[in-house]
């Protein structure tokens, strides 16, 4: 078999056969497919795309190039979430304690953040002590105690994937639908969880920025994960603010706590985390209609039994759960810095892209993987879409370095002001199943 085979026919449309593409992900994962062919074949895929046969076996030469977790020993339906990211989405905080408190067993490998997106993974750093890299067995032994299991991906997880993405970064072939359906359905399939609810975000903070994209996006991983065999369901979500009020790990992890204590129930943040808890109770089958499953949320979040496994999965895995109590033991900030408002208006859009950037520049994200970040550095935002500002209001609170300089006007930039008021927009845009 030749890769300039592989690269022909798909240059000219054809369709590649599921043993060809496995030799193809098993020689990138390998080394023994040069980088200058897999890059031409990525090109190709971008230019002519893919069949739901072809991403399938795709996505499953990717999981096979490493390591796969078993999680079969531990009973009941093992379910999973993934979103496409976005500027302060940590639902996956809300949710899991959520989902193990209704008694599913939640198992859950998260990433790390990168550009204006933050990532799950940081965001647990936070709470200081909290093992956030476990091995399989560790892994397995939070989802057996707690109900919920959660850890950066090891890098013996879909290592095919890990080369393919490195490439598809500088080949400017990222934005391939069957590319990134592969790229996140390999690492979920080989995760080991028996169903699956997806979050593609939609927007001008997403990585897909309109809803024709994101729903061709949603409706190609519901395809694949159906092929498979796997429990499946997507929300299409809004991504052009900010979701909730805080951007940044330490603050990140606060709004969290504060969702699962009962607070700002009726926000965007609050409601999105509920409605996925949900979706991932009945397919997990401890409700058989989305109300039901509703029901269950609501009640593990009045009652404290979410945040009850909240405080037990951090003690578990090492972290100081005196810390979901007491916020002064989190990461701080050098400095506090208020912005306020120099013209009145009604807040009509929130540029969520352009916070996320400010805050990688106060530390709060990476530029590129290496960097170390400032857990205690980020954004509170004080106003919304649909709020009035009046001059001298505060818009955002800044948690900075000590020392950091602050613009402010870079900060309003971000807001869209307008002198009649303005209608908040749904969060939820639709669903794919």
């Amino acid at each position: 078999m030749r890769m300039y085979d592989l690269i022909y026919t798909k240059k000219m449309g054809g369709a590649l056969t599921p043993e060809q593409i496995s030799y193809w992900a098993r020689g990138a994962a390998q080394g023994t497919v040069p980088d200058e062919q897999s890059a031409a074949l990525l090109m190709a895929i971008c230019w002519q795309g893919m069949t739901i046969d072809e991403t399938l076996a795709l996505t499953l030469a990717m999981r096979d190039s490493g390591d796969r977790v078993d999680l079969s020993s531990i009973p009941g339906v093992k379910v999973d979430k993934h979103s496409t990211g976005g500027v302060g989405d940590k639902t996956t905080l809300i949710l899991g304690p959520i989902v193990a408190a209704c008694g599913v067993p939640c198992a859950m490998f998260s990433g790390r953040g990168l550009g204006h997106t933050g990532g799950t993974v940081d965001k647990y750093a936070a709470i200081p002590g909290l093992k956030v890299e476990l091995t399989v067995e560790e892994f397995k032994a939070s989802l057996r105690t707690t109900g919920f299991a959660n850890s950066a991906q090891t890098g013996d997880i879909a290592p095919a994937d890990r080369k393919l993405y490195a490439l598809r970064d500088v080949t400017a072939t990222v934005e391939s639908i069957p590319l990134i359906t592969a790229s996140i359905m390999s690492k979920k399939l080989a995760g080991g969880s028996d169903a699956l609810v997806l979050d593609v975000k939609s927007g001008g903070g997403a990585f897909m920025k309109t809803l024709d994209d994101s729903r061709a996006l949603a409706q190609s991983m519901v395809n694949v994960g159906k092929a498979h065999g796997m429990k499946i369901k997507a929300l299409i979500t809004r991504m052009d603010e900010p979701l909730g009020w805080a951007i940044g790990n330490a603050l990140e992890v606060m709004e969290s706590v504060e969702i699962l204590k009962g607070q700002h129930g009726s926000s965007d943040l609050a409601q999105m985390s509920f409605r996925l808890a949900a979706e991932m109770l009945v397919l997990g089958g401890v409700a058989t209609t989305l109300a039901e499953a509703q029901a269950k949320v609501a009640a593990v979040v009045a009652n404290g039994q979410a945040m009850d496994v909240f405080r037990r999965w951090t003690t578990f895995n090492g972290g100081e759960a005196a810390a979901l109590d007491d916020f002064s033991r989190l990461p701080q900030p050098g400095q506090i810095v208020e912005i306020k408002a120099t013209q009145p208006g009604h807040v009509h859009a929130i540029d969520g892209r352009a916070l996320g950037l400010l805050g990688m520049e106060l530390g709060a994200g990476r530029k590129s993987k290496d960097d170390v970040l400032d857990l205690g550095v980020g954004i509170a935002l004080l106003t919304g879409v649909g709020r009035e500002l009046r001059p001298g209001d505060t818009a955002f609170r800044i948690y900075a370095k000590k020392g950091a300089r602050i613009d402010p006007e870079a900060y309003l930039q971000c807001l869209t002001l307008a002198p009649q008021p303005a209608q908040a927009q749904p969060w939820l845009l639709e669903t794919v199943e």
